[in-house]
């Protein structure tokens, strides 16, 4: 099994009942010297002195380590090695200050799943010197609650853990280089995808956003066929912008060792221009039947783009447009 480990919002709770991880060594009221969330020479891990200072990732690192080796060890005797997390942080809390998790009575009454009897026995841990303490009665019923609720005070705060970067963002599994990312990236912007403003990155909720919308494999991963889809949906675009005779200069989408590129074509003349006006109309005729034939096969070579815009009003108009 796993070492168990107290959590940062059991941490912080000790923390807050310890005055904090005090950064300066300083005397108890008992006169001994005390640093970070009360450790003294007893706790084993340190011997503070007078003067001495340490980091607040020094206290965190100390308090662990007095946890592992003073009080988790007694925690799990008394709780079960499969203790739930809110377990472990309310009985690390209450033997850190009171040393007395293998003797106390509430420890009988959770185990015996009796949370009333539990909450009662466990408040009357409130005495200091025989005098009840209102610090430590809050405490207790913190501990309490915590234990038997998962409900940690409203003032701990914990900051989230950093997201690492194969979460946050989308990853090549072909070649590229950050100038070919960042096409990607403009691409992406180009028709309504937030890629972020990370050079070289790209969001994955971006490319998890595409690929949803364009019926590929929603992993995050930024492959060939989302490199292929993007640059299919960008020539869509500009052919739909520049009209069917006319082409303009293209990008190229890069695909690992490949490339996906639109073909720049001259602009044909008018063969109406050089017949006689009674050959005109025919070849007029002519050019509307190739006109419709044209956009009919660029419907079918961009069928699985025009199924993206049609989705949500014509769904199975949609499916039909991908099947084949």
């Amino acid at each position: 099994m796993a070492q168990r480990k107290v959590s940062p919002e059991g941490r912080q709770f000790t923390y807050d009942h310890e005055g904090g991880a005090v950064k300066k060594a300083y005397r108890d009221a008992v006169g001994k010297w005390t640093i970070g969330p009360g450790l003294t020479a007893a706790s084993g891990v340190i011997v503070p002195k007078a003067g001495m200072i340490i980091t607040e990732a020094e206290a965190d690192r100390l308090f662990d380590l007095a946890v592992d080796r003073n009080y988790m060890p007694r925690v799990l005797k008394a709780l079960g090695e499969s203790a739930s997390q809110f377990a472990i942080d309310a009985g690390v809390s209450f033997d850190w200050n009171t040393g007395a998790i293998n003797r106390a009575s509430w420890v009988k009454s959770y185990l015996a799943s009796k949370p009333a009897e539990t909450r009662a026995q466990l408040g009357l841990w409130n005495k200091a010197g025989g005098k009840v303490l209102r610090g430590l009665t809050r405490r207790r019923s913190e501990e309490a609650d915590i234990l038997l609720l998962g409900k940690y005070p409203a003032a701990i705060k914990v900051s989230p853990a950093p997201v690492p970067d194969s979460i946050r963002f989308a990853v090549f599994v072909v070649p590229t280089t950050t100038a070919e990312i960042e096409e990607v990236s403009a691409g992406l912007k180009s028709i309504g995808y937030d890629p972020g403003i990370v050079v070289g990155m790209i969001l994955r909720s971006a490319i998890e956003a595409f690929q949803k919308d364009y019926n590929l494999t929603v992993d995050g991963k930024i492959g060939r066929a989302t490199l292929s889809t993007l640059q299919r949906e960008l020539d869509a675009r500009r052919k739909a912008k520049s009209g069917t005779v006319t082409t303009v200069a293209s990008t190229t989408v890069a695909a690992g060792d490949q490339a996906v590129n639109t073909v720049t074509t001259p602009t044909p003349a008018d063969p109406t221009s050089v017949v006689p006006d009674h050959l005109a109309s025919w070849i007029g005729g002519g050019i509307a039947l190739v006109a419709v034939i044209y956009l009919a096969w660029q419907a079918y070579q961009y069928r699985d783009i025009i199924a993206v815009r049609v989705a949500d009003k014509a769904p199975r108009l949609a499916a039909w447009l991908r099947s084949f």
